[in-house]
């Protein structure tokens, strides 16, 4: 079974461009478009890993965080944020929420899927964890 994966992005071509890449890759894409909606989402679906920008109506990608990490059930979910916050005291943040990846907008897709592998184990030929030079 595919590894699922919350895109939360209040831009829709953001979230469409992501969902392309990573079904092309293999996974399950389950989308949300306001933090509030990704919040619902993360608890109906239970996905693997969520791509979660900061900039979003209702409920900042931080909060979102800052929620997940509070829940025992979701509190090891890993979290890529995908964001155009790119100040260092943005990025400072999103680590110290609980941030496993931080990328920021304009980004490339591959980079995104790098993470997305290197979180989820996959993307070697044994079907174990690829090893990525920094």
């Amino acid at each position: 079974m595919p590894s699922k994966i919350l895109v939360c992005d209040d831009e829709r071509h953001i979230v469409r461009l992501i969902q392309v890449n990573l079904e092309k890759q293999g996974y399950q894409i389950v989308t949300a478009y306001d933090g509030k909606e990704g919040l619902e989402k993360i608890k109906a679906e239970k996905p693997d890993l969520v791509v979660l920008d900061v900039m979003m109506p209702y409920m900042d990608g931080f909060e979102v965080l800052k929620n997940l990490r509070r829940e025992p059930s979701t509190e090891s979910l890993p979290v890529i944020m995908l964001t155009a916050k790119a100040q260092d005291k943005d990025v400072f943040e999103g680590y110290h929420y609980g941030a496993d990846m931080y990328l920021t907008k304009p980004f490339n897709p591959m980079e995104l899927i790098s993470f997305v592998k290197r979180i989820l184990g996959g993307g070697s030929n044994d079907g174990g964890p690829k090893k990525y030079d920094i």
